[in-house]
C-alpha cells in the first residue's frame, strides 16, 4: 500500500491512526483490523474484525 494512502486513512468508527499489518489496516482506538481486498482497503466497520488483545497489546509496545 502506498504510503502517502496510509497518512490520509484514518479509522471510520474513532477517526485515529491506522497501521498497516499485512493485509489489514488495525486501529488501535477501534480495535478493529479493516481488511484489504486486492490492493483496496475495506473501510466499513461490519466488514472488520476485532483485534485481540495480543494484538493491541502490540500495537501498544510499538508506540513506547
Amino acid at each position: 500500500m502506498d504510503s502517502r494512502l496510509l497518512d490520509i486513512l484514518v479509522c471510520p468508527a474513532t477517526k485515529g491512526k491506522l497501521v498497516l499489518r499485512g493485509e489489514e489496516l488495525w486501529s488501535r482506538s477501534a480495535g478493529l483490523a479493516y481488511p484489504i481486498t486486492e490492493g483496496i482497503p475495506r473501510m466499513v466497520e461490519s466488514e472488520a474484525r476485532a483485534l485481540s488483545n495480543e494484538e493491541i497489546a502490540s500495537l501498544k509496545e510499538e508506540q513506547a
